[in-house]
């Protein structure tokens, strides 16, 4: 069986990370998304918001699963059974971030990385940003995926 995972902090989940899912979809068996936690980071939702989310998202999709993880990626994808690593890429700035990563993760355990560029009227889509629209009161469903 042919597994992917695709991690990130996703909060909130934007359609630029839906978009990288439902590409990405197709070249496996089992696409896991792995949302991390990491106790540096501030978050609006909890874990188990942006778990539940996100399951809701694709609960009619079987070859989808979503759990929680605050380990390293590498452990995850060996705790899962997963052969490949998805991230997405804005920008090159992205793109050099990812290399760097998927360098050290192939160094670390011999996983793949496969980076999908995102589409370019969502390239200027991030988490960060929806997140300080929200802050300061503006309507970001327009940036969300719709259930």
């Amino acid at each position: 069986m042919k597994t992917g995972i695709f991690v990130g902090t996703f909060d909130p989940f934007t359609i630029g990370h839906d978009s990288i899912v439902r590409r990405a979809l197709p070249l496996f068996d089992q696409l896991v998304i792995g949302v991390g936690y990491n106790e540096h980071k501030q978050t609006m939702a909890s874990i188990e918001e942006r778990v539940e989310a996100i399951k809701s998202l694709y609960a009619c999709e079987p070859k989808i699963s979503v759990e929680a993880y605050s380990d390293l990626t590498v452990d995850f994808a060996s705790r899962v059974h997963a052969q490949y690593i998805i991230k997405g890429v804005r920008s090159v700035k992205d793109f050099e971030y990812e290399r760097e990563q998927a360098d050290v993760n192939r160094q670390l355990t011999g996983i793949e990385t496969l980076l999908l560029f995102a589409e370019p009227h969502l390239a200027s889509i991030s988490s960060s940003v929806v997140r300080e629209l929200k802050h300061f009161g503006k309507d970001v469903t327009s940036f969300l995926p719709k259930k």
